[in-house]
C-alpha cells in the first residue's frame, strides 16, 4: 500500500471521556490514555494510518488544554499540525476548519475524518478499507461512511441501515447506498437490526473528496460551506479562526449533513474495531480471573465476582472482600468505587467534583 499525495486525515481528538474518570482529566482525556499497552489510543490512530497518509498531511484538532499532551505523544506529526479549537462547537464545525486547512493546501484533496479514541485491531485492513472508499468517494463524488459490522446487538452505537449494492463500482470491498441513519435503538430493535443483517454500526468515520464536503455543505449548512472557503482563501488561517470558530452554530455533523445528504454511500468493515465507550467495554481486555474479576494491576480478592478493577498505582494493592459487579478505579489523588450497572452515570458524578478533579 503507497501514500496517495492529495489524502489527508483529521482526527478529532477534542473530548474529554469523562466515563474513564479517574483515570480521564480535561488535560489528559480519553484518547490520552494507555488503557491497553503503552500506546495511548490517539498514537493507535495516528499509527494505523503509515503507509496510507504522510504524517505532514495528518491535522489533529484537540482544545487548548490537551495540545501539549498530544504534541508530546505524537513526535511524527509537525506540531503546527496539532491545533486547538477555539470554542467546542461538535464536529461539523470541527471538520469544517480541517477541511478549510486541507483546502488551501489542496483543493482537489480527499479527506478522512476519524475520532481519536477508537480501538481497532486490525490495522492492515482498516488502510485497505480506507484507501477503498477514498477511490470510491473520488469516483462516484460522494460521502462515503464506514460501517462496522455488528456481531451483537447494542443498544448503545447508531445504525447506518445498507440500501442497494453498487455493482458499478471497482473496489476490494462492497459498496452499498445508505439508506437512512439510525438513532440508538432499544435493545429489541438492535436484535431486529442485527437479524435483518441490513444494518452496520456508526463509527463515525466518514471519507469525501473536499469538493464534494462543501457542495452537500452549501445546500444543508451554508454557514459551514462558505467558513471553509473563507479559510481556503485565508492569507492568516490563525486569525480567521480566532475571529470566526466561536460564532459557528454548536452541530454534530450528522446533524448538520449526513441526515440530509443525497450522495451517502457505506462500506461495511470487519476491523476489530471497538467504540471504548467506558471501564465495562475495557474489561475484556483486561486479565480475569476465575471469579470473572478484570484487572489491572495488583488485586487480592475473596468472595468477589464480576468486578472491573484498573489502578493506575504501581505501588499500590486493591483488595477486595465480598463484592460483587463493582467498578474500582485508583489513580495518586482519586478512587473510584461505582456499580458496575451505573457506568454510564460516571459523567454525572464528574459534574459534582471540584475542579482540581476533573
Amino acid at each position: 500500500m503507497s501514500e496517495t499525495s492529495n489524502l489527508y486525515a483529521l482526527i478529532l481528538a477534542g473530548g474529554s471521556g469523562t466515563r474513564f474518570w479517574p483515570l480521564s482529566r480535561n488535560v489528559r482525556p480519553k484518547q490520552l490514555l494507555n488503557l491497553f499497552d503503552e500506546e495511548t489510543l490517539i498514537e493507535k490512530a495516528v499509527n494505523r494510518l503509515k503507509g496510507l497518509v504522510d504524517p505532514e498531511r495528518v491535522l489533529v484538532l484537540t482544545n487548548e488544554a490537551q495540545v501539549d499532551g498530544i504534541r508530546k505523544v505524537l513526535p511524527t506529526i509537525p506540531a503546527e499540525n496539532v491545533v486547538a479549537e477555539p470554542a467546542r462547537r461538535d464536529t461539523a464545525p470541527a471538520i469544517a476548519l480541517a477541511a478549510g486547512w486541507i483546502a488551501a493546501r489542496d483543493p482537489e484533496a480527499t479527506m478522512i475524518a476519524l475520532p481519536a479514541d477508537q480501538l481497532v485491531m486490525k490495522d492492515e485492513e482498516f488502510r485497505a478499507v480506507l484507501q477503498s472508499a477514498a477511490e470510491v468517494a473520488r469516483v462516484k463524488d460522494a460521502i462515503i461512511t464506514l460501517g462496522i459490522r455488528p456481531d451483537w446487538a447494542c443498544p448503545s452505537y447508531g445504525y447506518i441501515e445498507r440500501g442497494a449494492k453498487l455493482d458499478s463500482v471497482d473496489t476490494s470491498h462492497d459498496v452499498h447506498e445508505v439508506t437512512c441513519f439510525r438513532e440508538k435503538p432499544s435493545i429489541q430493535l438492535a436484535e431486529e437490526y442485527l437479524k435483518s443483517g441490513n444494518f452496520s454500526w456508526n463509527a463515525g468515520i466518514f471519507i469525501w473528496t473536499i469538493q464534494t464536503l462543501v457542495r452537500e455543505l452549501s445546500q444543508h449548512c451554508p454557514q459551514l460551506a462558505e467558513f471553509i472557503e473563507t479559510l481556503q482563501r485565508a492569507g492568516d488561517f490563525k486569525k480567521v479562526v480566532a475571529d470566526s470558530f466561536s460564532d459557528l452554530e454548536k452541530v454534530s455533523i450528522d446533524y448538520a449533513l449526513m441526515e440530509n445528504a443525497k450522495t451517502i454511500l457505506n462500506i461495511e468493515a470487519d476491523v476489530g474495531w471497538d467504540d471504548v465507550g467506558g471501564w465495562p467495554s475495557v474489561a475484556k481486555y483486561l486479565n480475569e480471573d476465575e471469579s470473572g474479576n478484570t484487572n489491572r494491576g495488583k488485586l487480592v480478592s475473596v468472595d468477589s465476582n464480576n468486578n472491573i478493577v484498573f489502578s493506575a498505582v504501581d505501588e499500590m494493592t486493591i483488595a477486595l472482600l465480598g463484592v460483587n459487579d463493582l467498578i474500582v478505579v485508583n489513580t495518586a489523588d482519586a478512587i473510584l468505587v461505582a456499580d458496575r450497572n451505573d457506568a454510564d452515570q460516571i459523567k454525572k458524578l464528574v459534574e459534582e467534583l471540584p475542579p482540581e478533579l476533573t
